[in-house]
């Protein structure tokens, strides 16, 4: 599964594409060099596949490439970070309880 990343900043989300089709997306809001991850949908067609993972980790990713930090309140962006300890340091001092704790 070939998964391509987009950064729709017209919408304020990272799109996750399959050739010609939206599967995922993750919204996102910006405050200053912060960028908040809010909400990450999958689309049923394509749930249990990785997607979202991918998507997670190519928003992550731009946004390291960025210089931004996240604050990830999406419960799904907070699981994937705290499975993946690379990205710890992206997170915002004040939001790194919710990717340290149990």
């Amino acid at each position: 599964m070939d998964v391509e990343i987009v950064n729709a900043t017209g919408q304020h989300r990272f799109e996750a594409h399959l050739g010609d089709r939206v599967a995922a997306v993750v919204a996102y809001r910006d405050t200053g060099r912060v960028r908040e991850l809010i909400h990450t949908q999958v689309d049923a067609e394509f749930e249990g596949q990785g997607v979202a993972s991918a998507l997670a980790r190519g928003a992550l990713d731009e946004l390291r490439a960025e210089g931004l930090l996240v604050r990830p309140t999406c419960p799904y962006v907070t699981g994937w970070i705290k499975r993946h300890a690379e990205y710890l340091d992206m997170v915002e001092p004040q939001a790194k309880p919710l990717v340290t704790s149990a």
